[in-house]
């Protein structure tokens, strides 16, 4: 559906250093794919986005939707290739002034329908998006996620087979934000539409993507499935999404703080277990016990499902005769877990 191919965009006036938003990415994303863009603030996400329906121009490269090349095509032509493009946005962008139905039907209003044909679709729209029973309301009236309701029934107005979603669930809360996906997810399903979504939040892009890119400073520096990323992410910013994840990565901060819950005794070790895939049906920690007459000790872990499989870790203490536990850590791994020690007695 969408190939970008050596995208570059530049932002500067002349005698001002350029600033180099988007820095030759290569992506494709697949008809009826919900694909995320992922990264910190500044890392160029935004300008990409905007890249795809060519509100930004890139400086080169190549933008192809739906196999149209966007950056071939007039003005009067590129309004109309818009058109198959819906955006929604951090901040809702709503009409003040405008009720719940007023908003949704603004994009008909030029588009020669009649008022009949605009109710009509404003009243599908509003039953998709399950306010039906607020036509007549103002944005004021709104919570955060009926008003991103609004915007999403909005960019749906026209039928588009693309949306974009720019940010759109950094203004709300964690359990709103799970209504929007959910919603995302329905409607993708649904209609088939591709969702390209936009964010700075790790837990989005894993609750409702299939496939991502992480950018940094204008580049990807990783593209993939998102059981890939999860399960093996190559660069230290990914890894660090990653982390913003899981509580595993809290025994470093009870390690610093010295917390009695990570102190150690003589021939006690301290270590985090990583599951991936089947391993995380075998009962491990019991059969290691007994085969090698340590105790294992779980602090604590986090189990999570990426894409239909298992995925996530323990922290445990092992305790017992440094060569049991050296031969026990060595079994684990062979039977395909990682396991990283953290410290020593």
């Amino acid at each position: 559906m969408i190939q970008l191919a050596n995208v570059t965009k530049t932002f500067g006036e002349k005698g001002q250093p350029l600033v180099q938003a988007v820095k030759n990415v290569s992506l494709t994303i697949e008809d009826g794919e919900i694909f995320g863009v992922i990264g910190f603030s500044g890392a160029g996400k935004s300008t990409l986005v905007r890249c795809i329906n060519m509100l930004e121009k890139p400086n080169s490269g190549t933008v192809l939707v739906n196999g149209q090349n966007l950056s071939t095509l007039s003005e009067r032509q590129l309004r109309g290739a818009r058109r198959n493009m819906g955006m929604i946005f951090q901040h809702f962008n709503l009409f003040p002034s405008r009720t719940v139905a007023g908003n949704i039907a603004f994009p008909l209003k030029y588009r020669g329908k009649s008022r009949q044909e605009i109710a009509a679709r404003v009243e599908e729209l509003l039953d998709l998006v399950g306010l039906r029973d607020k036509a007549h309301v103002y944005p004021s009236q709104l919570s955060g996620g009926q008003k991103q309701r609004v915007g999403i029934a909005r960019s749906l107005a026209l039928n588009p087979s693309i949306l974009l979603c720019d940010e759109a669930t950094s203004a709300l809360d964690p359990q709103t934000t799970q209504s929007i996906l959910g919603l995302l997810r329905e409607l993708n399903k649904k209609l088939g539409l591709t969702i390209v979504i936009i964010t700075h939040e790790m837990n989005v892009v894993k609750s409702i993507c299939t496939r991502a890119a992480v950018m940094d400073k204008g580049e990807v520096i990783e593209y993939g499935s998102i059981f890939d990323i999860f399960s093996n992410p190559a660069h230290e910013i990914t890894r660090d999404f990653v982390a913003t994840t899981s509580n595993l990565y809290k025994i470093y901060d009870l390690i610093r703080e010295g917390s009695p819950i990570v102190k150690l005794r003589p021939h006690q070790i301290l270590a985090r277990f990583s599951y991936v895939g089947r391993n995380t049906v075998e009962a491990l920690i019991s059969t290691v016990s007994i085969k090698f007459d340590i105790k294992i000790n779980i602090i604590f872990g986090d189990l999570d499902i990426i894409q239909g499989t298992p995925m996530g870790g323990l922290i445990n203490i092992l305790d017992g005769k440094p060569e049991d536990i050296e031969k026990a850590i060595g079994w684990i791994r062979e039977k395909g877990v990682y396991v990283e020690v953290i410290s020593h007695g």
